[in-house]
């Protein structure tokens, strides 16, 4: 079985995204064809129409101008010689005789014989034209006998009209001879001008389809060149977004789009050099928070052995210690805020490993409620935490930070929560979720996103306490170099939940050294009483 390459689906699901964001009504070059082309639309069928019209009359009054002109002199002529009082074959035979004009229309003539009887001739014999194609009101308007004055010298005059029979355009024209005698009617069929105005129509109609196919493909052309600045544009903006800040665009010409993309290049100038400045502050802090602790270490080691002295002085104290009352309380002070400043450093010592990136795991096979168990016995928490959790759910995570997190989470809830801290392990799909409820009065909710946050404190009228403010950010860090996270929230019932969630299997260098850690009473993976 062939596999079919992925290049040309690829390029196929490509090519179908490069047509459908083309056709996007809200796709600015769409937008530019359709009003080119229904400017173009509305521009050739307005000229369409003006010169079919235009030569339609021009056609029709020609035609119709010739073939008046023609039965008027026929009339004149040859009806004109007819005696007052014609016979039928008198007038048949006039008929005849003026249908064979140059303009070949069928002649209807109308008279009284010496009998007072009214006679017809028409040009097609008995079949031909009759008085009944000719309209009731030219009919009307020919017979009507006008008063004769200066302006108007003649009491009959000539009448036209233009009628449609059987889809065929006719010209019916009407005039009776001057001085008396016969009525004559004309027809004339108009189809030939008819079918010329077609011909015209419809070389109209082809013209306008290709002026709007070749403004469509003009629309098109403008469009490209107009919104190609317009997309390298976003494709910059777009690596400027994703972090790549040497990007820059090319500058050509002076118009609109030039300026736009010199203010561009100067916009991401400008932010390049100020991210510059600021990664390079940042990093000096950073470097300025490392160096500083490490060394704070070397005098805090030995503060911290002189303070152990003194510790021990106090623990035997009752069997006969030499301290004087009034310096105890100053030696239990130093011993106190040593082991605080012991912590800080420590502390500050691992955040700067997460923001530079050198924070790494070394995993393990562990069970969780043994871990756990082990974290509460260490910190002799087990008269204070209630425990939920069955044995024989495992994960591969980092027993020393796993035990950071925990640490941190617990002592949270047991200094700032209320007892009993209850502690509850499931198995959720592919994660581990570990539960840490305290049963007192609750986050406030103004304080809420606030929780993970770094040297916050929910009372800024407690500036001293004996947490730093970093504790629950570490335990954060720690989620999520496993891959997880940690969520806080007020249980309905009353009281805090913190919620972990590890993944079972986190991706990670197993073969990358670690670097320390700290956990929720300041050791650094040590028991309660600072041993490793």
């Amino acid at each position: 079985m062939t596999q079919k390459p992925q290049g040309g689906s690829r390029g196929w699901v490509a090519a179908r995204k490069g047509v459908w964001s083309w056709l996007r009504f809200t796709s600015l070059r769409l937008r530019l064809v359709l009003v080119f082309g229904l400017v173009a639309l509305t521009a050739a069928v307005s000229a369409s129409g003006i010169a079919y019209w235009l030569n339609r009359e021009a056609v029709l009054t020609r035609a119709q101008d010739a073939v008046l002109r023609d039965f008027e002199r026929e009339m004149q002529n040859r009806a004109g010689a007819l005696p007052e009082r014609p016979s039928q074959d008198e007038l048949q035979h006039t008929a005849g005789q003026m249908a064979n004009s140059s303009q070949r229309f069928s002649v209807l003539l109308v008279a009284e014989n010496a009998a007072g009887e009214t006679v017809y001739g028409s040009s097609g014999g008995l079949g031909g034209f009759a008085l009944s194609a000719v309209p009731e009101s030219l009919r009307t308007a020919v017979n009507k006998e006008q008063k004769v004055t200066p302006a108007n010298k003649h009491p009959y005059h000539l009448y036209w009209q233009r009628i449609t029979e059987d889809d065929t355009p006719y010209l019916v024209a009407g005039t009776k001879v001057i001085g008396g005698g016969a009525t004559g009617y004309m027809l004339k069929s108009l189809e030939p001008e008819a079918k010329d105005l077609n011909s015209l129509a419809w070389s109209l109609g082809i013209a306008t389809a290709l002026a709007l196919l070749g403004s469509a493909l003009l629309a098109q052309a403008l469009a490209t060149t107009v919104l190609k600045p317009v997309h390298r544009l976003g494709v910059a903006a777009r690596r400027l977004g994703e972090g790549r800040l040497d990007t820059r665009l090319r500058v050509s010409g002076t118009d609109e789009l030039a300026d736009l993309s010199r203010t561009f290049n100067s916009a991401a100038e400008a932010l390049e050099k100020r991210v510059a400045d600021m990664a390079g502050r940042e990093q000096a802090s950073r470097r300025f928070v490392a160096d500083m602790s490490h060394e704070l270490r070397t005098p805090l080691t030995a503060i911290t052995a002189v303070t152990e002295v003194l510790e021990d002085e106090l623990e035997f104290e009752g069997e006969g210690g030499s301290f004087d009352p009034m310096v105890e309380p100053a030696v239990r002070l130093v011993v106190s805020e040593t082991r605080r400043l012991n912590d800080l450093v420590e502390n500050l010592m691992e955040v700067t490993r997460f923001d530079a990136g050198t924070a790494r795991l070394v995993l393990d096979d562990v069970d969780v409620a043994d871990q756990i168990t082990a974290c509460i016995d260490a910190r002799a928490w087990l008269d204070a935490v209630d425990l939920d959790a069955e044995r024989g759910i495992h994960a591969r995570l980092d027993p020393r930070r796993l035990d950071v997190i925990l640490a941190n989470l617990i002592g949270n809830a047991l200094k700032h929560g209320g007892s009993p801290v209850r502690v509850s392990v499931a198995r959720a799909d592919d994660e581990v979720v570990i539960r840490v409820r305290d049963h007192g009065p609750g986050i406030p909710e103004d304080v809420l996103p606030h929780v993970f946050d770094r040297f916050y404190k929910a009372s800024a009228s407690r500036p001293r306490s004996e947490g730093s403010g970093l504790g629950l950010s570490i335990a954060l860090e720690n989620a999520h170099i496993h891959g997880g996270g940690i969520t806080a929230e007020n249980s309905p019932e009353g009281g805090a939940v913190f919620t972990l969630r590890l993944p079972q299997d986190p991706p990670a260098d197993e073969d990358a050294e670690d670097v320390g850690g700290t956990s929720g009473d300041g050791s650094t993976g040590k028991d309660a009483k600072g041993q490793v």
